[in-house]
């Protein structure tokens, strides 16, 4: 009894060790086992089929999940799949493509073939995917980050404190936004942004507008400086004649007449209006010098007619001219020319007619 026990044993560890051998992965030994002894390639059939349905199973899966995803949970399950498809198709047995275990089918109907085709129509379909949901993973990163800048600027704006803050924040947001429309074409993070696209776009277009105006301001604020720019080269360096000082006036009014058209509510207005009153200030400078180097012109060329005046009178009447006469006439042309105040063009020959008016009558006196 204990030898027909032994005996069973060591039969039934040899045949499966047999079997084990006969299903070893090499077709020199499976090839004439499947010719002469198919049966004893059955887990290997059995496995073969196991492996080929799984692997289509997971190719309609992978592509179902990846292609309509919801979410980005739908493209890791996908990947999962994919990966699963592959160790399927690893695990099938190339050189066997194109042979039918016609014993095991005619047991089991199975309903696959070993086609080279096949095989590489399933291969193919499993690195479409792999590389769908390559894409897939790589979009979706690409979005997260867009939108992690995105609200990270938004925050940064609504922190800033100065314009440069501002604009280095609106230029972030706007890189943001160009992300989001960079996104691959047919991918779930194409979708998912285009949904939220044009509300990222409604609260930028604010922004956006007070960027553009900005910039029209700023180029109004430089075009107001280079008015006032020329206005300064030109008066610097009193006196000047009342052309001068006409033209420096011009300019100034030029570079005020641009700050006005910015109004409260646009970007810049504060540094328009510091400019503003600084402007307004010179020009009314000017407005006063205007007119003095008039004044000035007009009382020296007064004064200088009446002394030419009193000159030719003297050359004429030299005896017959009253000394209280000529006093008088002095005084006069001397009160003329105290009236041209200094900084006009006529100021330094003023000077002299009066040094000249005042010792003729310091002479007389």
């Amino acid at each position: 009894m204990l030898r027909t026990i032994r005996f069973t044993i060591i039969s039934g560890a040899g045949l499966t060790g047999l079997v084990w051998f006969f299903n070893l992965p090499y077709p020199m030994i499976r090839r004439p086992v499947a010719q002469t002894a198919p049966i004893l390639l059955l887990p290997s059939y059995l496995e073969m089929d196991r492996n080929y349905r799984e692997a289509i199973a997971n190719v309609e899966s992978a592509t179902q999940l990846i292609e309509r995803a919801t979410s980005s949970v739908d493209i890791d399950l996908g990947e999962q799949k994919v990966r699963a498809a592959q160790e399927n198709l690893d695990n099938l047995p190339v050189w066997f493509l194109g042979y039918e275990p016609q014993f095991y089918c005619s047991w089991f109907s199975c309903s696959w073939k070993f086609t080279f085709d096949e095989f590489q129509t399933a291969r193919a379909d499993v690195g479409r995917m792999e590389a769908k949901a390559f894409q897939e993973k790589n979009a979706m990163m690409q979005l997260q980050r867009a939108e992690a800048s995105l609200q990270k600027a938004k925050e940064a704006y609504q922190q800033a404190l100065t314009p440069t803050e501002k604009q280095k924040a609106i230029a972030t947001w706007q890189k943001s936004l160009d992300e989001l429309t960079q996104l691959p074409d047919a991918t779930l993070a194409r979708k998912m942004a285009k949904t939220k696209l044009e509300n990222y776009q409604r609260d930028f277009q604010p922004i956006s507008d007070l960027v553009v105006d900005g910039d029209r301001n700023n180029t109004i604020i430089k075009v107001a400086n280079q008015f006032a720019s020329q206005a300064v080269s030109s008066c610097q360096k009193p006196p000047h004649t009342v052309l001068e000082w006409q033209k420096c006036q011009e300019m100034w009014q030029q570079a005020l007449a641009r700050l006005e058209t910015i109004s409260a509510d646009d970007p810049g207005y504060f540094d328009a209006q510091t400019l503003l009153a600084t402007y307004q200030t010179n020009l009314n400078n000017i407005e006063i010098r205007k007119p003095t180097e008039a004044e000035a012109i007009e009382n020296l060329e007064s004064a200088i007619v009446k002394t030419e005046q009193l000159r030719s009178f003297l050359s004429r009447n030299p005896a017959s001219v009253e000394r209280d006469y000529i006093i008088s006439q002095l005084q006069a042309i001397i009160r003329q020319l105290k009236k041209v105040q200094p900084g006009t063009t006529a100021y330094s020959q003023a000077q002299e007619l009066l040094d000249s008016a005042q010792k003729k009558l310091k002479q007389l006196g």
